[in-house]
């Protein structure tokens, strides 16, 4: 045992490979560098990152007082430090965040130079009101979004409004305003002497680029460099990860290409994806195994990439088949999950077991009720859901004033909330610059709170603003009473990182899933995986859900089922066909490849070419194909074309027999498929 490894009491190298699979031991003990993992969902991505350091400083290959693990959050870094404590080793590597990490180096810089530290600007939206001033139609929180992305992404002000075009981004004003504004916010910060988060990561890559000996200093103490949730990692982390690194190639990543969630953050999934390519030295190993969740769970987490992603092996016994339930309208769709929920606790499960997930912050609202009217305890991840929001705390300090026409005030902001597009959860056709991400869900957000307000005003017949308040901290005092047996509600990245046994999906209604204002190839690919993150949190049960209407504010829309939960509901019908779970992807395949090639001629199609019905319904299958930029089959399959040109439905009930035919599918398709059958039968 080497000098290094005395940091680990009584553990033998060998020990740490114990239990792990193959893959996992190469992820262990690879030599040379720099190793990256590409870990599926369930896989042991942080057992695999502990070992290797515990290993590689038991082999001698480390100095545990120069390792370097970066993670993205303080809690993460947490559990890092604690597994290598549950191994034996004294608490001596240095693991954080990357703004923690850049922050302690800067204060030790200023103090050795005699420099008076800045302060920190941990809240910018009045810092940036300041400079905004009276602009009419102008929101300070898409101008605060918009220099996050800009500074994330390494954007000049002077490279602006080139890199917004490319975007598809929505200025939050004139471009060439916005760029000014991005260098009065830097000279102001300058002035003031304060920094926000993304300084503290510019501020460590000018330092260690500009002083090659402090440079060096910093790089011998941190020669073993480790990255956690590597595809979360935005430009300008990367920038600070090389010039962390500097020349070394002892360099280890993890992370997983499917579970790339946070785009509008800045973080850019081809940093993983495409690491091998810069780095042709690079070793790559890939986790495919999942130790977490059902093989049924598990068909429908490949289902949900639409066969756009690497599919995970499962290890855990079969569990029940998921299934799609829809209801009348949210209210509904709330009781039926709370009483769902009810249900499966009664089973000897804790009501921890269970977690709710949706899509946006706002979705939480009439779960959160439905629960507490049944007396299941519930805890919001992250606070208070849409209520913890700036935009509407500060609504509410106003509702909330001694003295106000509370229905006045409510009404002006239902006309607020009243505009007929996406932004206010529609789900209504828009042009997508006219759409802002943080205007869509401020909007549901407050639309959320007027339903509360609404409710409020039913209740009391002579209602205050005080008395709001009173009331919707009752409303919130089941929550922080729940204590650790809860029912846990979440969106689907607040989702991401934990797992239950029993997940209920809800909300899976267009605008939602894929959400109303992704565009673009790359942010519909995000809501995949999104999805992806969000099945894949299941262990053994999975419900989804959507509504046919929906409530925002004072306004009932309705609704359509979301247009993933159509391979979703194939891969549902493929398991009550009793198929093998994981076969579902092949069998995808499968049925794309049994689709004939324009010219091959008669023979090698099971279908007669003389059918009017079934080649229109081809026809119809590939320009919809076409038009949503997806293989033939996810549309439908040969089989169920074949059906229906057989059984020639002329309704909807009739139609909703058909195979491969779901809920989703039935409300997508079913007019069309109906008026070709009228029409070639």
């Amino acid at each position: 045992m080497s000098q290094a490894a005395g940091t680990l009491l009584d553990v033998d190298a060998d020990e740490l490979l114990v239990g792990l699979n193959d893959r996992q031991i190469a992820a262990v003990t690879s030599d040379g560098g720099p190793l990256v993992v590409l870990a599926g969902a369930g896989s042991g991505k942080t057992r695999v990152l502990t070992r290797r350091i515990a290993w590689r400083v038991l082999e001698g290959q480390t100095d545990p007082n120069r390792v370097l693990a970066l993670t993205f959050t303080r809690k993460a870094a947490g559990e890092l430090r604690t597994r290598l404590l549950q191994m034996g080793m004294r608490d001596n590597v240095v693991a954080g965040t990357f703004h923690g990490v850049a922050l302690t180096q800067l204060r030790q810089r200023w103090e050795e130079r005699g420099i008076t530290p800045p302060s920190m600007l941990d809240r910018k939206f009045r810092f940036v009101a300041q400079l905004v001033g009276r602009r009419p139609g102008v929101e300070i929180l898409d101008v605060v979004s918009e220099i996050e992305w800009a500074r994330a992404r390494l954007v000049a002000p002077e490279h602006y409004a080139g890199a917004a075009e490319i975007a598809g981004r929505t200025p939050p004003m004139p471009a060439d305003a916005f760029a000014e504004l991005m260098v009065e916010f830097q000279q102001e910060k300058r002035r003031r002497r304060v920094v926000d988060f993304d300084d503290l990561l510019a501020l460590a890559i000018r330092d260690l680029n500009e002083d090659p000996d402090y440079a060096a200093a910093i790089r011998w103490r941190h020669r073993h460099l480790y990255v956690d949730e590597f595809q979360d990692v935005n430009p300008l982390q990367f920038e600070l990860l090389k010039a962390w690194r500097g020349k070394t190639d002892d360099l280890f990543v993890v992370g997983d290409p499917n579970q790339a969630i946070y785009g509008w953050n800045g973080a850019d999934p081809n940093l993983l994806a495409n690491f091998e390519k810069r780095e042709p030295k690079a070793t790559v190993i890939r986790l495919v195994d999942n130790y977490r969740s059902t093989p049924q769970v598990i068909t429908l987490a490949t289902a949900a990439l639409e066969g756009k992603g690497g599919q995970l092996i499962p290890h855990l016994p079969d569990g029940p088949i998921p299934g799609v339930k829809s209801y009348t309208n949210d209210q509904a769709e709330a009781a039926g999950i709370a009483k769902a929920i009810r249900a499966a606790k009664a089973n000897d499960n804790r009501w921890s077991d269970q977690a709710v997930l949706v899509r946006t912050n706002a979705q939480l609202v009439p779960i959160e009720q439905a629960l507490n009217d049944i007396g299941v305890p519930v805890r919001v991840k992250g606070g208070a859901g849409p209520l913890s929001t700036p935009e509407v705390r500060s609504e509410l300090r106003a509702l909330g004033r001694e003295g106000i026409d509370l229905r006045h005030a409510i009404s002006k902001l239902d006309e607020d909330l009243a505009t007929p597009d996406e932004a206010n959860g529609s789900g209504a056709a828009t042009d997508s610059t006219t759409v802002n991400a943080a205007e869509v869900e401020r909007k549901q957000n407050l639309g959320a709170l007027s339903r509360l307000v609404h409710e409020y005003l039913a209740l009391d017949s002579f209602p205050t603003g005080p008395g709001l308040l009173a009331w919707i901290a009752t409303i919130q005092a089941a929550e922080v009473d729940a204590g650790n047996d809860a029912v846990e509600l979440a969106t689907f990245h607040g989702a991401k990182g934990l797992e239950w046994p029993i997940v209920h999906v809800a909300g899976l209604e267009k605008g939602y899933v894929p959400i109303g204002y992704a565009k673009t190839g790359a942010q519909l690919a995000e809501e995949r995986r999104l999805l992806y993150v969000a099945v894949t949190r299941a262990e053994r049960e999975l419900h989804l859900t959507w509504s046919a209407e929906r409530t925002f504010g004072m306004k009932t829309v309705k609704r359509q089922p979301s247009p993933q939960l159509d391979a979703l509901q194939s891969a549902i019908d493929h398991l009550r066909r009793g198929h093998r779970p994981v076969d579902w992807k092949a069998q995808m395949i499968k049925s794309r490849a049994a689709i004939p090639k324009k010219g091959k001629g008669s023979n090698t199609d099971p279908n007669p070419v003389d059918d009017p019905l079934f080649e229109a319904l081809r026809a119809w299958r590939r320009t919809r194909a076409k038009a949503a930029d997806v293989p033939a089959y996810v549309i439908f399959n040969d089989q169920t074309l074949r059906a229906i040109a057989k059984r020639q439905p002329k309704t909807k009930s009739a139609l909703a027999g058909m195979p491969g035919i779901g809920p989703a599918k039935l409300e997508r398709f079913g007019e069309e498929v109906i008026d070709l059958v009228k029409e070639n039968a």
